[in-house]
C-alpha cells in the first residue's frame, strides 16, 4: 500500500554529498519510494552515494543529479544502447556503463524463437532496464511494464551525440523542460533521451536537426530563462 501523503525529504533540490542521511525509513508507514542514481538504503535509512543535487519525480522517486558522464544503470531507467555483439540468446549492449548490458532476444513485443530481430552492430536502441546490481551485468528490455514495445526498440537515421547524466535528467523532467518546450513551438523533431547521458535527434530537414542538437549541448549550465533566449536567438540564425 501507498500513503496518500507520501513523505517528502527536506533534501529535495539540495546539494547533497555521500553519507548524507536523506530519508529516515522508520517514519515511514506504508509508503513506498523508489531509488535511483546516487542513493542506498542502510538499514533504515536512505543515504547518499555520490554527489550532487536530489531530485524527486512522481509518484516517489528519488536519485541524485550531477553533471557525470559516467553512468550507473537503475532499474526502470531509459536508455540508449549500441549493440556491439550479437550471441544466440542476447544482444550485448554499450550504455555507457561500468559493463555491457544483456538483452535477451525474445524481450520484445510478440517475440519469440522465429522472429528475432536482426540487429548489426553499431545498431542504437532504446530500451528500459530491467534488472540492475553490482554483481551481474544490466539486463534490458525493448518493453513496458505491460509488454507492449510502446516506445522502444531500434532508432534509426537522426543523429545521435553525449551529454551528461545530469542534463539527460533535465531533458526527461516533468513538466517538459523549458528548452524543449521553446523548441517545440516552432520546429518539427524527434527526439529520444537516454538516462545514461545519449540523445537522438531527428527532423524532416538536416537544419532543425543540427539546431535541436546544439541547442541542448549548450543548455547545460543554462537556467530556463536563459534556455528559452538561446533558442531564439538560434532560430533567429534560421530564419
Amino acid at each position: 500500500m501507498e500513503s496518500k501523503k507520501p513523505l517528502r525529504s527536506a533534501f529535495v533540490d539540495d546539494y547533497v554529498v555521500p553519507g548524507d542521511v536523506i530519508l529516515d525509513l522508520a517514519d515511514m508507514t506504508n509508503q513506498t519510494i523508489k531509488l535511483g542514481a546516487g542513493l542506498r538504503q542502510d538499514c533504515d535509512t536512505i543515504q547518499v552515494t555520490s554527489a550532487g543535487r536530489l531530485r524527486l519525480s512522481k509518484p516517489n522517486k528519488y536519485w541524485v543529479e550531477n553533471s557525470q558522464k559516467r553512468y550507473i544503470p537503475s532499474v526502470e531507467d531509459t536508455v540508449l544502447g549500441i549493440v556491439v555483439d550479437t550471441k544466440p540468446d542476447n544482444f550485448l549492449v554499450d550504455i555507457k556503463g561500468p559493463s555491457l548490458a544483456f538483452l535477451p532476444v525474445l524481450s520484445f513485443e510478440g517475440g519469440t524463437r522465429r522472429n528475432i530481430p536482426k540487429f548489426e552492430i553499431g545498431t542504437l536502441i532504446y530500451a528500459r532496464v530491467v534488472k540492475a546490481n553490482r554483481i551481474m551485468n544490466p539486463e534490458l528490455s525493448c518493453m513496458d511494464a505491460i509488454g507492449k514495445a510502446a516506445e522502444f526498440g531500434q532508432l534509426k537515421n537522426g543523429y545521435t551525440f553525449e551529454t551528461s547524466t545530469g542534463l539527460a535528467r533535465m531533458l526527461l523532467s516533468s513538466p517538459t523542460c523549458p528548452l524543449l518546450e521553446a523548441l517545440g513551438k516552432k520546429l518539427s523533431f524527434e527526439i529520444a533521451v537516454g538516462l545514461n547521458g545519449r540523445v537522438w535527434v531527428n527532423a524532416p530537414s538536416p537544419s532543425n536537426v543540427i539546431l535541436v542538437s546544439e541547442a541542448i549541448k549548450q543548455s547545460e549550465s543554462f537556467n530556463r530563462m536563459q534556455q528559452r533566449s538561446m533558442v531564439e536567438k538560434l532560430l533567429a540564425k534560421l530564419a
